[in-house]
């Protein structure tokens, strides 16, 4: 089944893409408009916006499955990604992970049956100074974490 942007979406990504010399550089942005509007990034998404785009969907899938940020699945309503390189691992994320494995009843890469989380483990999030830290969702980030923080933070997101 073919997808489509709303008209909503469609006149967003008729904005952004002026900002862009060449239409192929619109390819995140893109997928952040299809991910806001479908929830994730199903191949029909992918299609969508290589039509959009003029490009091959084999180019923006090679996008999407590289950056973390895009789901190419449904997720929970909150998507908790902690940091697993090198200094939030020496730190303690490890832990972190196991403790909401505990705490969700479910493995990294999972969603709970309720729809209200998934987990994930990601590379890099920039903040290797306050390390363990973690993203949830797109907008909010917790760093210098241990693992009694755990509940404190799946609890303020029910």
């Amino acid at each position: 089944m073919a997808v489509e942007f709303s008209p909503a979406a469609k006149a967003k990504f008729d904005q952004f893409l002026t900002r862009y010399p060449i239409k192929r550089a619109a390819i995140m942005p893109a997928l952040w408009l299809a991910q806001e509007r479908f929830g994730f990034i199903s191949q029909d998404a992918v299609d969508l916006v290589a039509r959009s785009l003029d490009v091959d969907s084999s180019v923006v899938a090679g996008v999407a499955t590289f950056y973390t940020m895009y789901h190419l699945e449904p997720v929970g309503r909150h998507v908790i990604q902690v940091c697993c390189t090198l200094s939030c691992s020496l730190m303690g994320a490890e832990a972190l992970v196991r403790r909401f494995e505990q705490k969700l009843g479910i493995h990294v890469g999972e969603t709970t049956k309720d729809g209200r989380f998934t987990l994930k483990k990601v590379e890099c999030l920039a903040s290797c100074g306050t390390a363990p830290m973690l993203q949830v969702n797109e907008d909010k980030f917790l760093e210098n974490l241990t693992e009694k923080d755990v509940d404190r933070i799946v609890d303020s997101l029910k």
